[in-house]
């Protein structure tokens, strides 16, 4: 038998238990984990005599099968008089620890299911969890009784661990690969990282036995793994979102940045591609990483039962930028430089709502970039997606594709060659000159999609560790630096359409650093870019269900599938509908629960019940949690997140941040003529004075990659837009005004206006087909569209 810190992976060694038993007796708990081989048993006892602390021991022996079954009965022998050792239910690890007003109680996932594997390390969804109150029957009785317990309890069973969530035992997946493969971290302090949604469930237990043995760290978002094939070749394609845990919440409730430079929607997009070789051979394999997050300014939308398109209140409370500062500082520190910013929200509206925050967003990039040097400032591309939309979906995919191309040749992406035994804890020993990070590799096994449950002794192949001595590098490494950072209003409809053609362009380059094609690119017509458009489409509804409370609006895809107009319509018009109903009447408690999970909202004896806040204090729980802390369990429970900076706005800068590095000169506030983008008349809430003037003002400094439009005001520094919209599909083309879209009828259009419609003119469109039939059945369809065209309008500013 070997001591605890001889074992433990905190002090590096590769074991991981996965699977548990949970016994009882009167006054304590007693948990059993077993690694994967059976090998190395541990044991665990939490008190139940506690009524309202979190006591937990753990033994420092780890057993055998057979020894661990002889301490069991002992157990149960000594506690004979009082009922003896009871077995209470088996499961897979625990979420957390969790208390109300009450007793603690304990979360555990008692079945998952396996949905993919990373370099041989497999990764679960949770498929059934349970809550399971600490304290006896006996000692629950004494305790005060309040009405609130239950109805906290009900709140926090809203967040359903069974959607979205996912972990691996051995497999950092809140980390993208080329971080996992360099960086030495232990996993203690990786449950502390932004996407770990249950760090503050675990940190009692984390901080007590200073090690991750018994607890999963769960990510919230999106994973998809399938096989695809090219020209007779398979390659695995694994697809992840990253939800970050700061400043979370829903759509209406948690918009924009908050004062420590957290943004809402804050979500980490990773693209894993490798190859399928024989057992033996080294492996190689690529990823690439996008971010999608809130616009980082001081913004807001009220909530409302009666407008669909409730107005956009821009704050004047940040006057020097220092939250928008303080966010693309912590972009830097994630990825380096450079950042690279997509903005896609429109430039011209009847009534001004998107493209105030437009004007504000250009003003506090320009702002920003004066005190950088020249090599460390954002790069920017404002490019209103949504207008562009209304001419050929498909010419917005090849523009945003050749958009997407000079942004990857500032980033580059990350590969490798690995040998495929690298072990679990191991990781790829950069060249001196390399600062960024390494891969393992071994090849994603097989799996099924069946639910495990947690009495289940299957072993799923490749999930065993191995050990490698030396250096597994094999080729070069070849890493990203910088990221790609897209927005529109709420970070999904637009946004997807646009990480998809991202993430198409890498793909070509991915696999032809691996050998499968000979060009970088990859044909938009291609039956591969419809399976990873199917992909892209995939999370983009999930992501917008968790956000938005309804699928994505999946417009451009749709049409580039050739799917009928009026099905398209109606489609959009419906998910518009469930999208209003979620934000006006659900997402109160959604937000509630996420408060309770995440542990904003901490409840306490004598102070309000979440749901007797004002809505200001409710939506903004991120910044209670100190006013709300409980007074008891300071030993486990610590009351500071040190992942979560507390410093006022402006306060709290990354030390030796590249962003950082300034010119030298002023660091003040535009005066009263700094310039901004002209706009009509305004019915909105505005608190920022921005004298108007010329465009061409904004951007002094832009000259030969800056064009623009005479209506758009189209700019960049770091792509020409000329170049990538001068293919004779230029949107910019086409005019903006709908009586200008209207004129043309259906049959004067090309077979490409029947296939990619505008959202103003009537009638149908099938691929490949430019009618419908009979005169009578194409006049009633047309009728048709037509109405619900005028029905989606009406809501296109909600949907994106």
């Amino acid at each position: 038998m070997a001591a605890n810190n001889e074992l433990d992976p905190i002090m590096g060694s590769s074991y991981f238990l996965q699977k548990f038993k949970l016994y009882e007796t009167e006054s304590n708990f007693y948990m059993v984990g077993r690694d994967k081989s059976r090998m190395l048993w541990r044991v665990l006892k939490i008190d139940r005599l506690e009524a309202t602390e979190l006591n937990i021991g753990e033994d420092a022996t780890t057993y055998s099968q057979i020894e661990c079954s002889d301490l069991l009965k002992r157990i149960d022998e000594g506690n004979k008089s009082t009922g003896g050792l009871k077995f209470v239910t088996a499961c897979y690890g625990i979420v957390g620890f969790v208390k109300f007003l009450g007793p603690y109680y304990m979360l555990l996932i008692t079945k998952r299911k396996q949905i993919g594997a990373i370099c041989g390390h497999s990764v679960y969804a949770v498929t059934k969890s349970e809550m399971i109150p600490l304290p006896n029957s006996t000692v629950r009785a004494t305790m005060p009784f309040s009405n609130n317990e239950n109805r906290y309890k009900k709140l926090l069973s809203t967040v359903d661990l069974t959607k979205d969530f996912y972990f691996s035992y051995s497999y950092n997946v809140m980390r993208s690969l080329q971080k996992n493969l360099c960086d030495g971290e232990t996993r203690k302090v990786l449950y502390e990282t932004m996407f770990v949604w249950n760090e503050f469930l675990t940190r009692g237990i984390r901080n007590h036995l200073k090690n991750t043995l018994w607890t999963v760290a769960l990510v919230y978002g999106f994973f998809k793994q399938a096989r695809l094939s090219l020209s007779g070749r398979d390659f695995n394609f694994t697809l992840i979102a990253r939800r970050s845990r700061h400043y979370a919440g829903t759509r209406y409730l948690k918009r924009g940045v908050n004062e420590n430079g957290r943004v809402a929607n804050d979500v980490e997009t990773e693209q894993i591609v490798f190859e399928d070789v024989a057992e033996g051979s080294p492996i190689q394999i690529s990823s690439v990483v996008q971010n999608r997050g809130s616009i980082p300014l001081f913004w807001s939308q009220e909530t409302s039962r009666l407008n669909m398109k409730p107005d956009i209140t821009l704050s004047k409370k940040d006057q020097n930028y220092e939250a928008t500062r303080l966010h693309f500082e912590n972009l830097v520190k994630r990825y380096g430089n450079p950042i690279i910013i997509l903005n896609l929200i429109k430039t011209r509206e009847k009534r001004p709502r998107e493209s105030i925050l437009r004007t504000e967003f250009a003003n506090a990039i320009e702002f920003i970039n004066k005190d950088l040097l020249e090599e460390n400032r954002l790069r920017f591309l404002h490019w209103d997606l949504s207008r562009h939309s209304r001419s050929k979906a498909t010419n917005v995919l090849a523009v945003l594709g050749r958009v997407a191309a000079n942004a990857l040749d500032l980033t580059d992406f990350f590969f490798c060659e690995v040998k495929q035994e690298l072990g679990p804890e191991e990781t790829i020993k950069s060249p001196p000159h390399e600062t960024s990070d390494a891969c393992d590799g071994s090849p994603v096994t097989h799996f099924d999609d069946n639910v495990e449950s947690a009495d289940s002794s299957e072993t799923f192949p490749g999930e065993e560790s191995g050990e490698t001595q030396g250096n597994p590098l094999v080729k070069p490494l070849r890493c990203q630096k910088g990221v790609l950072r897209t927005n529109c209003i709420d970070c999904l409809d637009r946004t997807n359409v646009a990480q998809y053609a991202y993430g198409l362009v890498a793909l070509g380059h991915q696999l032809h650093v691996i050998g499968f094609i000979n060009v970088p690119k990859i044909d938009l017509d291609s039956r591969l870019a419809d399976n990873v458009m199917r992909f892209y489409e995939t999370m983009g509804d999930t992501l917008a269900h968790q956000y938005g409370g309804s699928a994505a609006h999946n417009k451009i895809f749709s049409e580039r599938r050739g799917q009928w107009r009026a099905a398209t319509q109606s489609q959009e018009f419906f998910r518009t509908l469930q999208r209003y109903y979620s934000n006006a009447y659900m997402d109160g408690e959604k937000q509630a629960a996420i408060n309770v999970f995440l542990g904003n909202f901490q409840p306490q004896q004598g102070r309000p019940a979440l749901w007797e806040l004002d809505s200001n204090q409710h939506y903004n729980a991120d910044s209670m949690s100190t006013y709300f802390k409980r007074s008891f369990s300071e030993n486990l429970l610590s009351e500071k997140n040190p992942n979560s900076p507390s410093t006022a706005v402006g306060e709290k800068k990354l030390p030796g941040s590249p962003l950082l590095e300034r010119t030298q000169g002023s660091n003040k506030r535009f005066s009263d003529s700094t310039p901004e983008i002209s706009t009509c008349e305004s019915e909105v809430s505005y608190n920022r004075h921005t004298p108007s003037m010329a465009d061409r003002r904004l951007f002094p400094d832009m000259r030969s990659n800056q064009i623009l439009d005479d209506d758009s005001f189209s700019c960049s520094n770091f792509v020409d837009l000329e170049l990538i919209s001068s293919s004779g599909t230029s949107c910019e083309e086409e005019s903006y005004e709908r009586s200008e879209l209207i004129k043309s009828s259906l049959s004067g259009m090309s077979t490409d206006d029947v296939l990619n419609p505008s959202p103003s003119n009537s009638g149908s469109s099938i691929k490949g087909r430019t009618q419908i039939g009979e005169e009578s059945s194409s006049k009633t369809v047309d009728e048709f569209s037509d109405r619900f065209a005028d029905w989606v309008n009406c809501g296109e500013t909600l949907c994106h």
